[in-house]
């Protein structure tokens, strides 16, 4: 039976994954960050938190990490866990470049001196690619990341290359794009956009406030995205793939799509604010994911409009049970409003 790491177990791709590991007899150990609320949702949502391995990390700690590849003896570790909001990455640059960037290099230093034989996943992202771009991105396109963030996993990407080349390391980049689902946190401008839906048809909302409505994504179904991690740990030899739809919508289409569904007019209950608008803006995205249908016979389910109806249907199936006094793992009812964060972006 292999054993698996995986760590960010508690967000979106943590729990999916280890969903799809366990229906593969994997033994699933899981990281997580010990906090005064603990954040584990997710796995009970899904039915799966009794059957994860927990493991408290801090990925500013090497001996933290050390501790947790001795305790787990992974054959694979998954590197799920980051500072992954883009938006925040700018309100803290420093922590994102140290959580997101150098802990990459503290886990691949571990591997080097506990185990060479670990295989690891790198989650690497669409954001590399920054602004500036019309076409589909490849492999092998040009990187300007445009946030702290992306120049976070930039390095991320780089140190998992020189430790594959460097010291024979089994190691990959998932260049993965946008990828969603009614799992989503709702700091995400998708989830942000099916809750306020779901709250807005059932009267418990007037409106949504959002940034940017024109910038263009390549979203995808976050259960799809997860097998192609655990495939690209099963080839022959180490490499990097894009993951993508090769198909690209606006945020205003998501948002026509998600009202289409509760039969409402979507412009009568949409707001803009600078606050959600990033100090750099990447205005488009677009994956090629030929090379993985190719080597990995990897490629998405789920359409972008299936995607919309899933996590709207979701969210609103969520509040008529909360309302009906029904109460379950749901991160929707205590998450705070944001009419009172400031941010820098409020300052502009």
């Amino acid at each position: 039976m292999k054993k698996a790491l995986i760590t960010g177990v508690t967000g979106q791709d943590g729990a999916y994954l280890s969903k799809f590991l366990l229906e593969k007899d994997y033994t699933v150990y899981g990281t997580y960050r010990r906090i005064s609320t603990p954040n584990f949702w997710r796995l009970q949502y899904l039915n799966i938190y009794e059957k994860i391995k927990l493991i408290p990390i801090e990925l500013g700690d090497a001996n933290s990490i050390i501790e947790a590849v001795k305790v787990s003896e992974p054959d694979e570790i998954y590197h799920l866990a980051a500072q992954s909001f883009v938006g925040a990455s700018f309100e803290a640059p420093s922590a994102s470049g140290d959580m997101t960037g150098l802990a990459v290099t503290r886990f691949l230093e571990a591997i080097r001196q506990i185990n060479p034989k670990i295989k690891f996943y790198q989650a690497s992202t669409s954001e590399l690619y920054g602004k500036g771009n019309t076409g589909l991105l490849n492999e092998n396109s040009i990187f300007k990341p445009a946030s702290p963030y992306a120049a976070a996993k930039l390095y991320g990407y780089w140190i998992v290359r020189i430790y594959r080349d460097g010291y024979k390391l089994f190691t990959v980049n998932g260049i993965l794009f946008n990828h969603e689902s009614p799992l989503r946190g709702l700091e995400f401008v998708t989830r942000k956009i099916s809750n306020g839906v779901a709250k807005i048809a059932l009267g418990l909302e007037k409106e949504i406030t959002l940034g940017n409505l024109d910038s263009k994504r390549d979203w995808g179904y976050a259960p799809d995205y997860v097998q192609s991690m655990w495939l690209m740990l099963q080839q022959q030899k180490p490499d990097d793939y894009v993951v993508a739809t090769g198909e690209t919508h606006t945020i205003r289409e998501f948002l026509e799509e998600a009202f289409k569904i509760v039969n409402l007019d979507w412009q009568k209950y949409i707001k803009t604010d600078k606050r959600f608008y990033r100090p750099l803006e990447v205005d488009y995205l677009c994956g090629d994911y030929s090379k993985a249908k190719k080597e990995l016979n990897w490629q998405p389910t789920v359409t972008f409009k299936k995607l919309v109806e899933m996590m709207v249907g979701e969210d609103i199936e969520r509040w008529q049970r909360w309302q009906k006094g029904e109460r379950f793992p749901w991160d929707a009812p205590n998450y705070p409003g944001e009419n009172n964060i400031l941010t820098r972006a409020s300052r502009l």
